[in-house]
């Protein structure tokens, strides 16, 4: 998506009884604030405003949207307050807390608990700029409580479906946190202002890049296997859509054998499945596996059957996925 072309909202401002600071984050379709509240609690505001069809210059607070890019911008308001109603009803220590959401400026803000820390993404590129790879207990332990709200998630019948290593976030404390969900809303093409489904190559299954295609808890179970990998890999896996015409995905599993337990490696080679019914069918399967005890690495040199064993290994999570495919799962 491009990039943010908006003037951001003045430091100082106060909006529906929130004092804006300063401005945290942005992108193509919002940009975020930190906040404070009346009582001083601080807060993230994120103000819908998507560049390809709104234009917000410095000084001004309404932007000015083109009469033939209204439709679209509503639609993809809608959306945007469609998802924060969803997401308020959700109160699990994993998932993005939606405190608030309002109109002003003629548009939408959505204000959730602000959280110090940083992204999963962050901590992988540290990682990598140091040489060096994310421990298997610390991955472990970050998915094993991701997926713990991503079943809270489903249990409320929503799906995520932009889950990837940007969108969870790591508080001090190093418990993650699912944020900027895509379940309710759409990218906006910037060529000719449209919706289009939104997915981000590497990390999305490659059931959002077919209309056709059934979304479940199978879509977002694929994205955690891609974030799982990108931990291991210290990049993401290759897309969806070029898999299909060349699958490189098992020489780049192939590569971390040894460097991670078998029982891992042939979780994230199920979760990566194309074939959605070849995924674990529930979180609750995934979640399971990841609280198991951790086996230690496989030596290749001391494992001649390694291949054979890998795919045993991957029948047996598949398998599980569909026995313990829990209706809370499923939205």
């Amino acid at each position: 998506m491009a990039a943010q072309n908006n003037a951001p909202l003045p430091d100082g401002l106060e909006i529906a009884g929130y004092r804006i600071v300063k401005k945290i984050a942005s992108g193509g379709f919002s940009i975020v604030y930190l906040a404070y509240d009346h009582d001083g609690n601080a807060v993230a505001i994120k103000e819908y405003l998507p560049s390809a069809l709104a234009l917000r210059q410095p000084g001004e607070l309404i932007p000015v949207i083109a009469k033939a890019n209204l439709p679209v911008f509503r639609i993809g308001l809608k959306c945007f307050f469609e998802e924060g109603r969803a997401l308020a009803l959700i109160a699990h220590p994993n998932v993005v807390r939606v405190l608030n959401f309002f109109r002003a400026n003629d548009t939408v803000y959505m204000v959730m608990a602000y959280e110090s820390g940083h992204s999963l993404q962050e901590h992988i590129a540290r990682f990598n700029a140091r040489g060096s790879r994310l421990g298997e207990a610390f991955i472990r332990q970050v998915f094993a409580s991701a997926c713990s709200g991503l079943r809270e998630v489903h249990a409320n019948k929503l799906l995520h479906l932009d889950i990837k290593p940007a969108n969870i976030y790591l508080r001090t404390d190093g418990s993650p946190l699912l944020l900027d969900f895509g379940a309710a809303r759409q990218t906006i093409n910037a060529d000719v202002p449209k919706l289009t489904p939104m997915y981000t190559p590497g990390f999305a299954p490659p059931d959002l890049y077919s209309r056709a295609a059934a979304l479940g808890p199978w879509s977002d179970i694929y994205s955690i296997g891609a974030s799982l990998f990108a931990c291991m890999a210290g990049a993401p896996p290759q897309p969806a859509d070029q898999r299909k015409l060349d699958d490189k995905m098992g020489a780049q599993c192939d590569k971390l054998v040894g460097l991670y337990s078998d029982e891992l490696l042939a979780m994230v080679r199920a979760c990566l499945s194309l074939d959605p019914l070849l995924r674990p069918q529930s979180v609750f399967a995934v979640q399971k596996l990841l609280q198991a005890p951790m086996a230690a690495p496989a030596q290749v040199a001391r494992a001649p059957g390694l291949a054979g064993q890998l795919r045993a290994l991957v029948d047996k999570v598949t398998g599980l996925g569909r026995k313990a495919g829990d209706s809370a799962d499923q939205p």
